[in-house]
């Protein structure tokens, strides 16, 4: 449970009426869905705020004054995906400019960069780990615009140190990116240690049911106005908006966010529990969970996370084909891309979401054939638990 500051409605009473008042024509408690693509005008230069849809929308306009609020951002935008959401960011950036990437992004933010902008804009991109201080400041160059990092990190969840990461930054004024995916603004709140844009895939956590497509900027109320103004323009410029049918079930996910989060969390950490128990047991050659004592950066979790998530990553004996085969058997962990939905998830990042890294680059991240990494979802702990112990300790 999130802790109520004295001026300020709790995270979960702020998720359910933040940016939203009933209806003032019919008082109806819910956000009308406003599907209209134009707004008649009252004259040269006069309006109720709207004109055309892609510019401004009533209901993503509610949805984004939400999502700013729970982020503690000046300003949120919604966009169809993750993907365009961190296109219109990497919009910020002038040609030729050189970012530093954290070395373990989700596979589609690699292909952004490496792939797709270092041919169309010329970004330079530096890839390191940013679980490692001393990587990032010898990165980290006079001329360097922008650092870009995930944590935890996908799919090996790592822990990034977010305060120093803003302190390299801020040597030489470049931005910061932190994509919270992972975490949700119930687990986590970049921008309050200092963090100029959070990005999320509001497919995952935000929305929760894996029936949406969607993404999220938002703006720290302490970054230079002018990258709040820039980023609602850019928006526009390239059309990167959401659809009001979407903005509005995502709005309804945002009210039951706490309740969920609260309940991915408990269950991940007990499942986390019962595999490192019987690791040996199961043949797991390697557990990865920020809220084991055994993480790496368990200690840098518990400072700036309210809660270690629904991620575990594992490595199982027995190469790849013990892995697809455990992936295969499992009942409720369905066999799927994505995460973040209230259902639990296993996937093999291999040969899923990091499919586009090359094998040398997966190999040397550690991104292995054997590596599983599991969604847990909002079910009942014990059938969860039930359901790998059957798999792990029946199949060799």
């Amino acid at each position: 449970m999130t802790k109520r500051s004295s001026n300020r409605d709790a995270f979960e009473t702020r998720a359910i009426h933040a940016g939203q008042e009933p209806d003032p024509l019919t008082g109806a408690v819910v956000t009308p869905i406003y599907t209209a693509s134009t707004f008649v005008q009252d004259g040269i230069g006069e309006n109720k705020g709207f004109m055309y849809s892609r510019s401004g929308n009533p209901t993503r306009q509610v949805l984004e004054a939400c999502l700013a609020d729970l982020e503690g951002a000046v300003t949120a935008i919604a966009c169809p995906t993750g993907l365009s959401a961190a296109s219109t960011i990497l919009e910020l950036l002038e040609s030729g400019a050189h970012v530093v990437a954290h070395h373990d992004v989700y596979g589609g933010i690699y292909r952004l960069l490496e792939l797709v902008r270092s041919r169309s804009a010329g970004l330079d991109v530096s890839f390191v780990n940013f679980a490692d201080p001393a990587e990032v400041e010898a990165a980290v160059r006079p001329d360097t615009a922008m650092l870009w990092f995930e944590t935890p990190s996908n799919p090996l969840l790592e822990v990034v140190d977010i305060e120093f990461v803003v302190k390299q930054a801020r040597r030489v004024g470049a931005l910061t990116v932190c994509d919270n995916t992972f975490c949700s603004p119930y687990c986590q709140r970049p921008l309050e240690m200092g963090v100029d844009i959070v990005m999320h895939s509001a497919t995952k956590f935000l929305n929760g049911h894996s029936d949406l497509l969607a993404g999220v900027a938002a703006v720290s109320p302490n970054t230079d106005p002018k990258v709040a103004e820039k980023i609602r323009f850019l928006q526009n410029s390239t059309g990167a908006v959401m659809d009001p049918i979407a903005c509005s079930t995502l709005l309804r996910s945002l009210k039951t966010l706490p309740l969920r989060m609260e309940r991915h969390g408990s269950n991940a950490q007990a499942i986390a529990e019962f595999l490192e128990q019987n690791q040996d047991r199961f043949g797991i050659s390697k557990l990865i969970y920020p809220g084991l004592a055994s993480h790496p950066q368990h200690e840098l979790a518990k400072r700036q996370m309210s809660s270690f998530g629904a991620m575990i990553s594992m490595e199982v004996d027995g190469g790849q084909a013990r892995a697809d085969k455990i992936a295969q058997s499992l009942r409720l962990f369905a066999y799927a891309v994505s995460l973040g939905g209230v259902e639990s998830l296993v996937q093999h990042p291999a040969s899923m979401t990091h499919a586009i890294l090359p094998p040398e680059r997966r190999q040397k991240l550690g991104v292995t054939d054997n590596l599983l990494r599991l969604s847990v979802g909002v079910e009942h702990v014990d059938d969860l638990i039930a359901d790998l112990e059957s798999v792990l300790s029946g199949i060799e």
